[in-house]
């Protein structure tokens, strides 16, 4: 053996061995695995969703798609936050200043597709026009430009673009991003931000710069240069994707080339492409789609796929999984010779090799020919001399656009009486259904509880059962009971959050310390809090209570890797899906009311009440809300709900999608208290008297709702 590998061998022995030495591997391995798998199965199953959408099954003709595109188009506007779509304003454009060339001019202009919310662009026009001429949108990718702090906009990093076009009779609108124009938005909310409320109010950049976009195309068709007959639009990288986001959406678009800006959710959840993009690159996925069906959307006008064959944030082969769905669409519609592939060697970048394909193909089809590409992309103006602003609009609504571009529930009003609040429920749930837990699943796999272990220690027994929630979703909850107490009176299921789990595991380690060994570090203050607690679930099995401690996924047993940035990036992936990580845990929650009541019994039915702390709380109050109507399986048992210290509206947490379109926590927790009686243990009791009012009008007693101090 030569020695370089005889070294190695000796390294990963060491290691092996120091890895068993210190306890194997490490504690989140276990939920690492499974999370991996639950999103290889869900990104499977939407992946064969959009394949069966767009393959012969479904679409045997062009009939057939066109049928369902109108429908379609109107769901993407959705999840792009564009239901309704927002009031055509005035434009409000101005020039603020103009540069010349030999060959074209340059207008530095801004206009506001909404009140307030400012586009800065440059505007390339040819020298010598004698009539209306094609015009190119072209929206730009992520590259800041900058001094100090002040912003000159991504326009000007892609200028060499607009000036080509000008140069070859094109008149070319180059538009600022929110993130990176002179007036800095944000397109970082959940992947830098922790933003979660985005998902809440069905929010995404994406749909901004898809607003915008559709603006652009309205300031093109306003000015007399323009051959409104025959726009096109481009860009690279996140301009990439707002070029498919405006093709899907904009029939006014006659030819499309997006560069490097599409990849499907292969790449994107499983091979973990979502590290590399911001929230800009990323619809609502309410509908659960792959990003075939957004692909779709432009047959069958001419349109050009473009990459390059080495970039990680768009792989080659997503790509040409894409490609190959869109390929039949165009072939329906008799126009394969419409649609294109081109594929450069290089990695993520702007080249040449790309540029050239994208000139050939707005030649051939907004101008008619195609005539030798002669001349390179060139950059001629420095940064500043292409700013727009001298100072910024004070009355810009960009830096928090995120606060108004969708629209939320108004405020609840008070019910006249019991039938219209159950009315009320009933929409609320519906709309639910449909827009925020869309991802959970059609059909409920058998539960499968199978017990785990069983220990009994001075009079207690604890008891793990594992139940399958749904598809690589294996769970386990655990019920502690006196081995010789009286008949059962009661029994608390307590909804653990992560500190929660450590108290339980502290006391849980009293009866069975092997078994729980490997499921992580216990709280902050050891084991003497742990035997307290123990000796305080003595005292209620006694008293003739049970006990029941469940941890949601990503909680204690299938906790992942809690590194920061891989938690952001995890629950980015369940965004993607269509779902959110606390919207699965409702899930959850409901499925294990299901194992435990599937549990062996003796005697007559038991109360079972549910309890909950802080963000965990409202995932409780959903579970029992969820399981109103229709009654879920062995769901209807829940006698009461104890939330203890909730946050008062989602904008503090839990993350669903789009329920701020819906409800928020106070309504929520009136509409599960028609079937529910509520504790409320809270520090700010002004934060919910809607539900207080409401009981009040609808002559609950008070023991219906009831508020108390927080412990």
């Amino acid at each position: 053996m030569k020695p370089l590998r005889r070294c190695l061998v000796v390294l990963l022995f060491l290691a092996a061995a120091a890895r068993t030495l210190l306890g194997g591997e490490p504690s989140h391995a276990r939920g690492d695995r499974q999370m991996a798998a639950y999103f290889r199965g869900e990104t499977a199953r939407l992946a064969q969703r959009t394949a069966d959408a767009l393959g012969p099954t479904k679409l045997a003709s062009k009939e057939d798609w066109i049928a369902q595109r109108e429908t379609l188009v109107g769901q993407l506007r959705e999840m792009l936050g564009l239901d309704p779509l927002p009031q055509r304003t005035d434009l409000r454009p101005v020039v603020t200043g103009r540069l010349d060339h030999a060959k074209f001019s340059v207008e530095k202009l801004h206009f506001q597709s909404r009140p307030g919310l400012y586009v800065t662009a440059n505007l390339y026009l040819p020298k010598g026009l004698d009539k209306p001429a094609p015009a190119v949108l072209y929206l730009c990718g992520h590259s800041r430009v900058a001094k100090g702090d002040v912003s000159y906009g991504n326009k000007v990093h892609y200028q060499h673009h607009g000036a080509w076009f000008a140069r070859h009779g094109y008149v070319c609108l180059l538009i600022d991003t929110l993130q990176l124009g002179e007036i800095e938005g944000l397109h970082h909310g959940t992947s830098r931000q922790n933003m979660w409320w985005w998902n809440d109010r069905g929010y995404t950049p994406a749909g901004v710069e898809a607003w915008n976009a559709m603006r652009a195309l309205d300031y093109l068709e306003s000015r007399p240069e323009v051959d409104a007959q025959r726009l096109g639009v481009t860009g690279r990288s996140g301009g990439g994707a707002y070029s498919w986001w405006l093709a899907a959406l904009d029939d006014r678009v006659k030819v499309a080339v997006p560069v490097a800006g599409i990849t499907d959710l292969q790449n994107h959840v499983v091979d973990g492409c979502v590290s590399g993009h911001c929230d800009c690159m990323y619809l609502v996925n309410t509908h659960r789609w792959d990003y075939g069906l957004v692909a779709a959307l432009a047959a069958p006008r001419p349109l050009l796929l473009t990459n390059s064959d080495r970039d990680p944030i768009f792989p080659l082969d997503g790509v040409t999984r894409i490609h190959a769905q869109l390929r039949r669409i165009y072939e329906l519609y008799g126009a394969s010779d419409k649609f294109g592939l081109q594929i450069s060697a290089g990695p993520h970048a702007d080249t040449q090799e790309l540029q050239v394909a994208a000139f050939h193909w707005f030649n051939r089809y907004l101008k008619g020919s195609e005539p030798p590409i002669e001349a390179a992309a060139t950059t001629y103006f420095k940064p500043e001399e292409l700013r727009v602003f001298a100072d910024l609009p004070p009355d810009q609504i960009n830096t928090r656009i995120h606060d108004s571009f969708t629209q939320v529930a108004a405020a609840p009003t008070i019910p006249a009486n019991a039938q219209a609040l159950a009315a009320r429920r009933d929409a609320v749930l519906a709309a639910l259904r449909e827009k925020t837990f869309n991802g959970w699943p059609v059909d409920s796999p058998e539960l499968d509880v199978r017990p785990a272990f069983s220990r009994r220690h001075e009079g207690l027994e604890l008891q793990a059962h594992d139940f399958t929630s749904q598809e690589n979703v294996r769970l386990r909850l655990y019920v502690v009971r006196a081995i010789d107490a009286p008949s059962r009176k009661r029994i608390d299921l307590h909804v653990l959050d992560e500190p929660g789990w450590q108290t339980f595991l502290s006391a849980a380690r009293v009866l069975a310390a092997d078994e729980l060994r490997d499921e992580g570090q216990s709280g902050t203050n050891g084991q003497s809090a742990g035997n307290d607690v123990f000796r305080q679930w003595a005292q209620q099995c006694q008293a003739g209570g049970e006990l029941v401690f469940f941890p949601p996924r990503g909680i204690g047993p299938t906790a992942t890797d809690p590194d920061a940035k891989k938690q952001i990036q995890m629950r980015r992936r369940f965004m993607l899906l269509g779902q959110t990580l606390d919207g699965m845990q409702i899930w959850d929650v409901r499925r294990a009311i299901q194992a435990h009541a599937s549990l062996p019994r003796e005697g007559a039915p038991t109360p079972r009440w549910l309890h909950a702390r802080g963000k965990m709380a409202p995932v409780a109050l959903y579970a029992v809300l969820l399981a109103q109507t229709p009654p879920g399986v062995n769901e209807s048992a829940v006698a009461g709900l104890e939330l203890i210290d909730p946050p008062a509206s989602h904008r503090q947490g839990p993350s669903l999608l789009n329920v701020l379109r819906i409800v928020d926590l106070p309504e929520a927790l009136t509409l599960a208290a028609l079937h529910t009686t509520i504790t409320l243990r809270t520090a700010s009791p002004a934060d919910w008297e809607y539900p207080r009012s409401v009981a009040k009008q609808l002559g609950w007693g008070e023991e219906r709702i009831r508020m108390l101090p927080l412990d």
